[in-house]
């Protein structure tokens, strides 16, 4: 069985509020690092985190809005999250932070990383990937993305997947692509999954839903829906990924 706790940390003059999956047994264990998306630190990105331990990762959640969620507020997630992405300093001492605490937590294998992230925490993943965070293997959905050029990726040695939702209006496939494209010239090793019919969030039960867990009884946020098999396949990818080939297993 695995082990779960909430860890409290500070980034600069802000308290935030993680969350650690530990596999059974002793370690050393692989780690992966995983970064929520503009609505916070849920019960979804909690049990990617308790699946990945249960498949043998230590796993934490970081945390960047100091403990709070935005369900239902997006206006106010926006106010926040923008300005930070805006901030690559800001978004490299909230990742640079939270891998510290994962990594001192007895156990942490630091040779061998992953990280996975949605939204603005896979932008957040990505900035550290591209400061030489030292990851094996990077999966992003629907990530915030940044403006770069191919140089800029001489540090980010990793095999990259890349995910979005073909009817993604805030992370468009032709978007991802060019990422993609920058990877390649850069010579990094990268994959895109585009899934047909999936919107942004597309990953995100709603916490209503007409049906067992499927369609929103509403949608208040035009371009965002659930996609439950999407949603299956886009986490079996990151899986895939993390416990697969091409330089991308972690031990």
């Amino acid at each position: 069985m695995i082990e779960t706790r909430d860890i409290t940390y500070d980034v600069g003059n802000e308290t935030m509020v993680g969350y650690l999956a530990k596999p059974e047994g002793t370690g050393s264990w692989p780690v992966v690092l995983l970064g929520h998306d503009g609505v916070g630190l849920d019960d979804y990105q909690r049990g990617r985190a308790d699946d990945l331990a249960e498949h043998g990762y230590l796993t934490f959640a970081m945390d960047y809005h100091g403990g709070r969620t935005f369900f239902g507020e997006p206006e106010a997630m926006l106010n926040r999250v923008m300005p930070m992405m805006a901030d690559t300093d800001r978004m490299l001492s909230i990742g640079r932070t939270a891998l510290d605490v994962l990594l001192a937590e007895p156990g942490a294998d630091p040779g061998q990383i992953a990280a996975v992230g949605y939204g603005a925490g896979a932008r957040i993943v990505l900035e550290l990937a591209r400061a030489g965070a030292g990851f094996k293997a990077v999966a992003v959905i629907h990530p915030g993305l940044p403006l770069t050029q191919s140089e800029e990726w001489a540090d980010a040695d990793a095999t990259y997947l890349l995910c979005t939702g073909s009817d993604d209006p805030l992370c468009t496939p032709t978007q991802l692509l060019d990422l993609g494209n920058t990877m390649q010239n850069a010579g990094i090793d990268w994959r895109a999954n585009i899934y047909g019919g999936a919107q942004h969030a597309f990953w995100a039960r709603p916490k209503q839903s007409t049906g067992p867990g499927d369609a929103p009884a509403e949608r208040t946020v035009p371009g965002v829906g659930y996609h439950a098999t999407h949603a299956q396949r886009a986490w079996q990818a990151v899986l895939d990924l993390v416990r697969g080939g091409d330089g991308a297993q972690l031990a």
